[in-house]
């Protein structure tokens, strides 16, 4: 049995293997095509060069499906349930069945992304527990790493392998471990000036926004991105001190193509799915790290009884 063909329990979420182009688009199309037959809502969200061979390989019909770049909409993992899955399913008529590929993970996601990529993989199966939707997740076997395709079984159900054979349960799916195992402590900050370095309460909160501006605009951030570290900031440091014990630590730096603000304090974060779940229109409040993920390029979170650390990075 394919994937095009899987059987409708309510929510339905494999991991598609692939070698190369032609068991990509033997993988992937029949999926979307089966969804039209159906009626179903299909959304395709996959790096550019896939996005152009499902484009290709669906003709005419491409036009009745909602075609994403997974680069720009799905940069930041945190970002994809929000963003992009929750964002269509929750736009469908209730009870339809929707269908998604989601494609988060590529050759070229470095190693301070993965851990994101990997614990969003997971949380997928929470996200969507009981809804009418299925989200196919390819995985290229050729170019990613042995671990990358360990983990994949772990955060999907079932699996399939578009070079043939039936899809199957996955004989080691453990998302609720993977998301545990994820949730190591950040390497530590790098030396750098003692002004990129704030302790804040709640009577300090603007000053740690303008800090944090103020060395993101001399690292290289301007215009809306610069307005993006404040909004970012803000929300980070008013959590610290509204779930985080009243105050905590502000770092910026510069690392690589990004300014990194990261936060500090001794709360722990409960909700695995905290800032990666849209909020209801008409809750007040709790749109924090929401927010955070909807505007960073990557964002990182450790959280344990000692505290948590949040890290937004933003490009310049």
């Amino acid at each position: 049995m394919s994937a095009a063909a899987e059987p409708f329990e309510p929510f339905v979420h494999p991991a598609l293997f692939y070698g190369d182009e032609r068991e990509y688009l033997a993988g992937t199309v029949p999926f979307v095509r089966a969804g039209l037959e159906a009626g179903d809502p299909v959304a395709v969200a996959v790096p550019g060069e896939n996005l152009d061979l499902i484009r290709d390989g669906l003709g005419t019909d491409a036009d009745a499906v909602r075609l994403l770049d997974m680069r720009e909409a799905g940069r930041n993992p945190g970002r994809i349930i929000p963003g992009v899955l929750r964002a269509f399913a929750d736009a469908q008529p209730p009870g339809r069945r929707v269908r998604i590929i989601g494609e988060p993970i590529w050759a070229d996601r470095t190693e301070t992304e993965y851990p994101a990529c990997v614990q969003h993989e997971a949380l997928i199966n929470a996200a969507f527990q009981g809804r009418t939707v299925s989200i196919l997740c390819p995985y290229d076997t050729r170019r990613l790493a042995p671990h990358v395709i360990a983990d994949a079984y772990a955060t999907h159900p079932t699996v399939v392998h578009a070079a043939g054979g039936p899809l199957r349960n996955s004989g080691s799916y453990a998302p609720e471990d993977v998301v545990a195992r994820y949730n190591a402590p950040l390497p530590p900050a790098p030396e750098v000036p003692q002004v990129s370095f704030f302790p804040y309460d709640a009577e300090s909160l603007s000053q740690a926004r303008h800090m944090a501006t103020d060395v993101a605009g001399r690292l290289g951030v301007d215009g809306t991105r610069l307005q993006d570290v404040a909004l970012a900031t803000a929300e980070l440091t008013t959590n610290s001190v509204v779930h985080g014990g009243g105050e905590g630590v502000l770092r910026v730096w510069a690392e690589g193509e990004f300014v990194v603000c990261e936060v500090r304090d001794k709360g722990r974060i409960a909700d695995p799915l905290a800032g990666r779940r849209p909020a209801p229109r008409e809750q007040r409040g709790g749109r924090g790290m929401l927010l955070v993920n909807l505007i960073a390029d990557l964002v990182r979170v450790y959280t344990g009884d000692e505290g948590t650390t949040v890290r937004c990075y933003v490009r310049r």
